[in-house]
């Protein structure tokens, strides 16, 4: 009977132990997904990274619409909307987003052929190829109004949106510190406190 009573501690003792490590885990993956939008990682990131990566998206290279886009927000990457999108928002300057924009039709027709040539369904990167498959044939004029876009910020608060540093969805620097290169990674998201 010695015997027999040692071993069932010695199975409980395990079983305990198990128990204890299993718990660990799960406390370290809840702490992760808790705290996802925290910080940003510690990865270091430079304009000699390999972009071939198929979840990141290609820098923008083209100087006319670094230059026209980015004077006042950021210049996001063309394959972040179907290239319908673009040439939509290119024919509807006179009235974009409430603000009228003039551009040089030369310079006009440089950035259409960029964003054309680089739209979502040009791309082979996963977020483009995720972009096309929710949009189906609609046209959106915002990276803000594609489904999967909404999808990948649902869980947060509405109200994070409206914060002075923040402003709304469309500002992605806020939020995404390497948006700039096209990596849009949860670990490289740090949400301003005000």
């Amino acid at each position: 009977m010695k015997y027999y009573t040692r071993y069932v501690v010695c199975a409980i003792s395990l079983l305990l132990g198990l128990s204890l490590i299993l718990d660990a885990f799960a406390d370290d993956n809840r702490y992760r997904k808790r705290h996802r939008y925290r910080g940003g990682s510690q990865k270091v990131y430079d304009d000699n990274d390999d972009h071939d990566r198929d979840d990141y998206l290609k820098p923008v290279t083209n100087e006319a619409y670094k230059e026209t886009c980015g004077e006042c927000h950021l210049a996001y990457q063309p394959e972040l909307l179907p290239s319908a999108s673009w040439l939509k928002i290119l024919n509807q300057l006179d009235n974009h987003f409430g603000d009228e924009i003039e551009v040089d039709p030369d310079a006009i027709k440089t950035i259409s052929d960029y964003l054309k040539t680089n739209g979502a369904e040009n791309s082979s990167t996963k977020r483009s190829k995720k972009i096309m498959r929710c949009l189906g044939n609609q046209v959106p004029l915002r990276i803000t109004d594609i489904p999967y876009i909404r999808r990948k910020h649902h869980e947060l608060d509405p109200t994070v949106f409206k914060r002075e540093s923040i402003g709304s969805m469309a500002n992605c620097t806020a939020c995404h510190i390497t948006a700039e290169k096209g990596i849009y990674d949860d670990d490289d998201v740090k949400i301003p406190k005000c």
